[in-house]
């Protein structure tokens, strides 16, 4: 790899190590469009992991796949008044539809041709709740064609002024699912659905803890009655909010017209939900697990869960050590893991080491002359022992080892985490400890609006999630921290990305 042991620590600068990380596992890099990101092999293989998982939830509960434009007429964005004022800063226009020669020469060789005017400029999808509400409108006739449950996998573009790889991009990858019901409940139990599916995800497969909760007013999407959300804990204690589930109510229906029979033959409009997370959890994932000498991938999102490093000396040993590696390669495979033997002569085994650690692969299997002799493998986990592994049976020790390797993830995460939220905060207190490390600051709330302005002027906090009752604290709080007025609701505050 190339540059290799250049990764800032964590302590040092916290954004530099990040982005060292994911350059040191090749996860991503950067592109010449500004604001874009090149998602490279390592990081689009995650990718396709957590899109496998997800889409395998989404069917279980009766979604289907589907594909909508990614131009989107102007006037559609204009039909729901606070969704257009929520996205008006952030979207791209295609205003024409060709370039012509100008006959120079270097950058100014082409120009837009004035004669291609659209009609109507065309959004570049910054979401998809417009472009299906006119579909859903054609669709949805009666309350037998209820509910439509639908998803898409697809790109969406946000004119961003501030970028991150994997965080914030001008374009990024996500799934977006938007749904129809014959009513508010039904629509009320398909957001909590998917805001647990969000939570299963992210705490089985990322083994990332989140908390659960609606967003404030402020807070929420664009035109939706209300939002859900699953917020997680970074290492540096900023809040990711890392998925989000939105009841819109009858928003859209009512701004296009989509309204079905009843079964007692009156007219009532749909109500629908619309949900997404996106390329971000990749962030989240980094930020929750990796360390100083690189990427730590939960096994079960890892691109190469086993990598098998043979070590000899002489040609004879060479051949015997990658026997082994091959019978022990196949053997994993079937057990049905992820598996690299490196088998290269051009580095040698500490560099192999370095290279694949800082890749975050989860185990390491080390086959010396020793090793064959004693009918063994000596297993590295990424997060820190080595223990010699009978062959006998090793498919089955490597995937013990894995699970255990997960669960280990996920314990720490939510131990960081727990260590770094403070319950029953007072104003004094909430100042202090943002203008400090930060975390998660639990505190009752008055649910007024120039309460959550302040805060987030004077600390840069905001409320990520009114919580839900699992999450509460056990003693109920009756006055906002910040005003002093009567609480309406617990919140949890942290400075976030």
């Amino acid at each position: 790899m190339a540059q290799a042991q250049k990764i800032t620590p964590r302590a040092k600068d916290y954004s530099e190590w990040y982005n060292d990380v994911i350059m040191q596992a090749e996860l991503a890099d950067y592109s010449s469009v500004r604001g874009c990101m090149v998602i490279r092999p390592n990081g689009y293989r995650i990718w396709e992991l957590m899109q496998r998982a997800l889409d395998d939830m989404f069917k279980e509960t009766g979604h289907q796949n589907a594909y909508f434009p990614l131009f989107i007429p102007m006037s559609f964005l204009a039909k729901e008044a606070e969704h257009v004022e929520g996205f008006a800063k952030e979207v791209a226009l295609v205003t024409h539809t060709r370039l012509k020669a100008t006959g120079k020469t270097g950058a100014g060789a082409v120009m837009v041709d004035p004669a291609s005017a659209l009609e109507e400029p065309l959004v570049v999808r910054p979401t998809s709740e417009t472009i299906i509400y006119a579909s859903f409108a054609k669709w949805i006739q009666s309350y037998r064609d209820l509910p439509l449950l639908l998803n898409q996998w697809c790109n969406i573009v946000r004119m961003e002024l501030r970028t991150r790889l994997f965080l914030r991009t001008t374009e990024f990858l996500w799934q977006e699912g938007h749904t129809a019901h014959a009513d508010e409940a039904d629509a009320e139990r398909e957001a909590r659905l998917i805001l647990s599916i969000y939570r299963r995800f992210a705490e089985e497969w990322l083994a990332v803890p989140v908390l659960t909760g609606v967003k404030t007013d402020s807070e929420k999407f664009a035109g939706a009655l209300h939002t859900y959300a699953i917020e997680a804990l970074m290492q540096d204690r900023k809040a990711l909010q890392c998925g989000t589930s939105h009841h819109l109510g009858q928003n859209f229906a009512r701004a296009f017209n989509v309204q079905y029979q009843t079964a007692t033959g009156g007219l009532e409009y749909v109500w629908s939900t619309s949900w997404g997370v996106s390329t971000r959890l990749i962030g989240g994932l980094i930020m929750t697990h990796s360390d100083d000498n690189g990427l730590v991938c939960p096994p079960r999102l890892a691109p190469v869960q086993v990598v098998l490093v043979p070590i000899w000396k002489t040609d004879e040993e060479r051949v015997q050590v990658l026997e082994v590696g091959a019978r022990v390669e196949t053997e994993l495979k079937a057990a049905g893991l992820r598996v690299v033997l490196d088998a290269r002569d051009s580095l040698k085994p500490g560099a192999k080491y370095f290279e694949w650690e800082a890749r975050g692969v989860p185990l390491r299997f080390e086959i010396g002359p020793r090793d064959v002799a004693a009918g063994q493998v000596v297993a590295a986990r990424r997060t820190g022992g080595k223990t010699p592994v009978p062959l006998a049976g090793i498919g089955a020790a490597a995937s013990r080892a894995l699970e255990e390797i997960q669960a280990a993830l996920f314990a720490a995460a939510r131990e960081r985490r727990e260590a770094a939220s403070v319950r029953g905060i007072t104003k004094e207190r909430f100042i202090e400890f943002m203008q400090d490390q930060g975390g998660f600051a639990y505190g009752g709330f008055c649910g007024g609006g120039e309460c959550e302005a302040a805060i987030k002027e004077m600390t840069g906090a905001t409320v990520r999630v009114l919580p839900d009752p699992e999450f509460r604290s056990p003693e109920v709080p009756t006055t906002c921290m910040w005003c002093g007025k009567p609480s309406v609701a617990e919140a949890v505050w942290a400075q976030a990305y």
